[in-house]
């Protein structure tokens, strides 16, 4: 064996030489200039190493892994230098926007300068969080600032729309002195806008003109034909959704299903192209759609909270968001999951805290289980909650308690919503409602509360005209006469129209009859009726009907006839190759008849040249016992396959042609 070679003593261990810093502030420089972003980094902590605390050093540290998408790194490196006397505020804010916690963000600006940085991000912060009007306010004060930044100006526009303010779209980009024309962003928000206002055609020609500005600037910019579609996708998924708003269903499926397939679009595109699909569908493939659903949607570990794949939080809106899960809700009602769905239903109101969808929802998973009770409980405190809100919630607990017979509930529902309860239709509602109660006096107030508003109102369009007979005719047929008497009397006199005149007459006879007769003076008389006595009528049993009544005929003029009796001849259509000059001999007319019951048929004479000649009872004993041959061999056939064995073998013989040919079928089955 080879001896072991020894090894080598190590040397000790020297420390690297750190560069002196201002090395270090060059690197860390020159890095920043051509983004180098990792460099700057591990520049940045060997400063750190020197001088602990640097701020130059940190706020570097912080922008370049903002930059480079390392945004708990750079929450991480904020948090762990907040004991320094370093403002960091600003960077922690965005960090937090970036990780969508959006709550957290704006709290952290609270005390901040209203910088330009800062009304800017605090602009998007609060656009996220669906304040339109806060944001609006503080786009409204970098205009003062006079800032010439097309996207701030895009970001005004795309405000405005989401606020849903598409009016003011036109008047503001005059003051801001850009042209939807100014880039494919500015034309994409303005074409929002018209939509808005449901002008659909010119909407698509606007989407049209900014698809094709964007292909024009980004190829200047030298981008790839997918980074352009890419870039590009928000025009052609809107393009979409106009031809789902015209009406054209097949053509926006399809060119939905092409933006899916093609999967060149953003996350975001693909998520909204997705969405509006499910909703295009509808009921059909149920499942199919909450699959491609659940790809979007996921929970959070050992949290209640749902959020979103591929960062689709901080890429869609608080209303886009919210309209996934709610489809996703619908689909799983529709499939009958109601464990996932109770459990999406419950998180929602948390997740959108200011909205009322989500309660709505909640409502409808309650009443799938047909827990009614629970859900009228839920939109009542929903409802003294929030009174504002409340219109929506109070009508559809009106609608579900009288589905399940809860009429109480709805009554008092109805009533609780003041900007209807006095509309014609919503009184009917309550009268039905109470008079199923059998509450005729609840009823018999709800008119009168009704007539007493209406009289007080000063409105144009009064419906006192519409209300006033309904409530008049209630009361006569609920025996409150009197009542009756008085409203229909008050309509004579303001409106003088017939049918009150009428109903005045009607209702006087049954209290006072010399007022009746001198109110029914004054309706005017029919045709026809002069010479009529009513009491004879009176007497009369009625009309009878005669059978056999001659009706009158009108005579038709000798033309008229003429043309109705000619009829239009057609020649008739022969054969191919006959000649109707020479027709030949006539067909049989017995040639649809069987040939049995044809005069000409004969029947075929029997064949007697085979027969056996002897004595009689000779030929009577050999078909005997054929006879008896031919019964063993018919029973061997049968189910028992054994009992051939016993058969004589002359008869075995004999049937041999009969056995072979039976087979010849089963081999064909």
């Amino acid at each position: 064996m080879a001896p072991k070679a020894k090894p080598k003593p190590s040397l000790p261990a020297t420390k690297p030489q750190t560069p002196p810093l201002e090395d270090l502030f060059s690197a860390l420089h020159r890095h920043s200039e051509n983004s180098q972003y990792d460099q700057v980094v591990e520049v940045a902590d060997q400063v750190l190493l020197v001088a602990p605390g640097d701020e130059d050093a940190i706020r570097c540290k912080i922008v370049a892994l903002i930059k480079s998408d390392a945004i708990d790194k750079a929450l991480s490196t904020i948090l762990a230098s907040e004991s320094l006397p370093i403002d960091l505020k600003f960077y922690k804010a965005y960090c937090l926007y970036r990780q969508n916690k959006l709550q957290d963000a704006l709290e952290s600006l609270n005390n901040l300068e209203r910088s330009l940085m800062v009304l800017q991000l605090e602009s998007q912060i609060l656009y996220r969080l669906g304040k339109m009007d806060a944001c609006m306010q503080n786009y409204e004060k970098l205009q003062k600032l006079k800032i010439d930044s097309l996207d701030v100006k895009s970001n005004i526009i795309a405000t405005l729309v989401s606020a849903g303010r598409s009016n003011e779209i036109q008047g503001m980009m005059d003051a801001l002195k850009v042209k939807a024309s100014s880039s494919f962003e500015l034309a994409y928000n303005a074409a929002c806008s018209l939509i808005e206002k449901k002008k659909y055609a010119e909407a698509e020609q606007q989407l049209l003109s900014a698809r094709r500005i964007g292909q024009e600037m980004l190829m200047d910019e030298d981008y790839a034909d997918e980074d352009i579609e890419s870039e590009l996708a928000p025009i052609s998924v809107q393009l979409a959704y106009i031809q789902q708003l015209l009406g054209k269903k097949q053509e926006a499926i399809e060119a939905y299903m092409g933006i899916i397939s093609r999967n060149l679009a953003d996350a975001s595109s693909l998520a909204i192209a997705t969405n509006n699909l499910i909703a295009l569908r509808g009921t059909k493939d149920a499942s199919d759609s909450l699959r491609k659903l659940d790809k979007l949607i996921e929970k959070d570990d050992g949290s209640k909270f749902f959020k979103l794949a591929s960062g689709l939080d901080f890429k869609l809106s608080h209303r886009q968001r919210e309209s996934l899960y709610s489809n996703r809700l619908f689909l799983l009602l529709q499939t009958n999951k109601m464990d996932q769905a109770q459990e999406l239903a419950s998180a929602l109101p948390d997740m959108f805290p200011d909205s009322l969808t989500p309660i709505l929802l909640q409502v409808a998973v309650l009443v799938k289980e047909k827990k009614v009770s629970k859900a009228e409980e839920i939109l009542g405190q929903f409802a003294e909650k929030f009174p504002e809100k409340s219109k929506p919630v109070l009508l559809v607990r009106a609608q579900i308690s009288a589905a399940a017979g809860h009429f109480q509930i709805a009554a008092d529902s109805l009533s609780m919503i003041h900007d209807i309860r006095h509309t014609p239709a919503t009184v009917a509602t309550i009268v039905s409602l109470k008079e199923r109660l059998n509450d005729l006096n609840g009823a018999a107030a709800v008119l009168d509360s009704a007539v007493q508003w209406w009289k007080d109102a000063m409105t144009e369009d009064n419906k006192l005209s519409v209300i006033m007979p309904e409530a008049a005719s209630f009361k006569l047929n609920h025996g409150h006469e009197r009542e009756a008497f008085k409203l229909y009397e008050e309509l004579v006199k303001d409106h003088g129209n017939t049918e009150a005149l009428v109903g005045l007459v009607k209702t006087a006879a049954r209290t006072d009859i010399v007022k009746a007769e001198s109110y029914e003076k004054q309706l005017r008389e029919l045709r026809g009726l002069k010479g009529i006595n009513v009491e004879v009528l009176e007497k009369t049993s009625g009309a009878k009907h005669v059978d056999g009544i001659n009706v009158g005929k009108v005579e038709v003029v000798e033309e008229v006839k003429k043309a109705k009796s000619k009829k239009r001849k057609r020649k008739p259509r022969y054969p191919k190759g006959f000649d109707p000059a020479n027709p030949g001999p006539a067909p049989d007319p017995e040639r649809w008849l069987p040939k049995r019951e044809r005069s000409t048929y004969r029947p075929k004479r029997k064949d007697k040249r085979g027969q056996v000649k002897g004595s009689q009872g000779a030929v009577v004993r050999e078909k005997h016992d054929v006879s008896v041959s031919n019964a063993t061999i018919g029973s061997s056939n049968g189910p028992n396959h054994k009992s051939s064995q016993g058969s004589s073998k002359g008869a075995a013989t004999s049937e041999q042609p009969k056995a072979l040919s039976k087979s010849r079928k089963k081999n064909r089955s």
